[in-house]
């Protein structure tokens, strides 16, 4: 076989704090590289083609010097591919844990085809070998039935402490995590109160079942709070203005689950001026990094959600993007809070899967 196109998408230049990436100057996409997939050699690794990419809010903190601290994750190494968590078809095998025709999920480059040494360099707490049993499409294992729907799945059971009659308020809902937590937390009997960015994004979030829910560009989020009588239970996706509303808000021993703070990834920070709540109403605030907690949920997760998002019992809504060329519009949207549900990039059209209405899983 001739040798074929093998495009990547390159970290390029660190942008400038509290601004946003620029697609063509942060992130470059290449073509100029070739692969023949018939000779490549393995050395006992596997060759994946990458089928769809995960793009997230937490890339950002990516995309900064090395030296750096201000982050839980490393950083993209300039001049090198980025990386996030993908679904893959191996068209090529060595490995005795994988044969051709798997589809897996990993951390891969952004590249058409990566020849993986061994699963242990493409995240072995999270790699895994999909099954088709489900009939989810393989776009959902980035997001719902991903690092997505862990986040919210393993967060939730691990800090809520939810009880029957208890109001939370969600925040970032029509968001992949966002989205998840509205409907465990409904499943558990509580109120939820959730926000969203745009109305069709509210209309998404009410299908969820959330009893309330306001875009925060037209309603003032403490006043909204105040109205309904306070929160238990908060999950923060958001930071800055936000978490000062809800600490406002905060019953005596309320919850704070802190999984993530885009407010302040491309902009000055605003720090919460109220925090002497946390001590006058006796606060539990948790900020957890997903992948410290997936030893103990990992299995019961692959167990319970796809299975739920298969059925329909739990929902979400998808964004696609497509090609390696829209990588960097991609990330932009995400920071931005344009895209509408998760944002995935469609590499290879391989049996995918379908969309509902308005790219709703419903």
């Amino acid at each position: 076989m001739a040798p074929i196109r093998n495009a990547r998408v390159i970290f390029n230049s660190i942008p400038a704090p509290n601004t946003y990436p620029e697609p063509g100057k942060t992130t470059v996409y290449d073509d100029s590289h070739t692969i023949d997939l018939e000779t490549v050699p393995l050395d006992g690794g596997f060759l994946v083609k990458t089928l769809v990419l995960s793009i997230d809010p937490y890339m950002r903190g990516r995309m900064r010097e090395p030296s750096a601290q201000d982050s839980y994750s490393p950083p993209f190494t300039l001049g090198e591919p980025l990386a996030n968590v993908a679904v893959g078809l191996v068209v090529r095998s060595e490995h005795s844990a994988v044969k051709m025709g798997d589809y897996i999920y990993g951390f891969l480059p952004f590249q058409e085809y990566t020849v993986v040494p061994d699963p242990a360099h493409i995240r072995p707490d999270i790699f895994r070998i999909l099954e088709a049993k489900e009939g989810v499409p393989w776009s959902a294992y980035v997001g719902v039935c991903g690092m997505a729907g862990s986040t919210a799945h393993h967060g939730w059971h691990e800090y809520a402490d939810a009880k029957p009659g208890e109001t939370v308020f969600v925040t970032s809902a029509a968001g992949p995590v966002g989205g998840t937590v509205v409907q465990l937390a409904k499943a558990d009997g509580l109120k939820v109160i959730a926000s969203a960015g745009s109305d069709e994004k509210v209309s998404f979030v009410e299908s969820l079942g959330a009893d309330v829910v306001f875009n925060y560009k037209k309603e003032d989020t403490r006043t909204v709070l105040q109205r309904e009588g306070g929160i238990d239970i908060y999950w923060d996706n958001v930071g800055g203005h936000i978490l000062e509303a809800a600490l406002d808000a905060a019953h005596n021993k309320a919850r704070f689950i802190e999984c993530g703070m885009i407010s302040a990834y491309n902009g000055e920070p605003y720090g919460p001026r109220n925090l002497t709540h946390i001590i006058s109403k006796e606060l539990k605030i948790n900020g957890f990094v997903v992948r410290n907690l997936y030893p103990k949920y990992r299995d019961q997760f692959y167990k319970e959600i796809p299975p739920m998002v298969a059925s329909g019992q739990v929902k979400y809504m998808e964004d696609r993007s497509y090609g390696l060329e829209s990588v960097g519009e991609a990330i932009v949207s995400v920071q931005k809070g344009t895209n509408k549900g998760k944002k995935v990039v469609i590499v290879t059209e391989n049996n995918i899967g379908k969309l509902g209405k308005d790219g709703w899983n419903v």
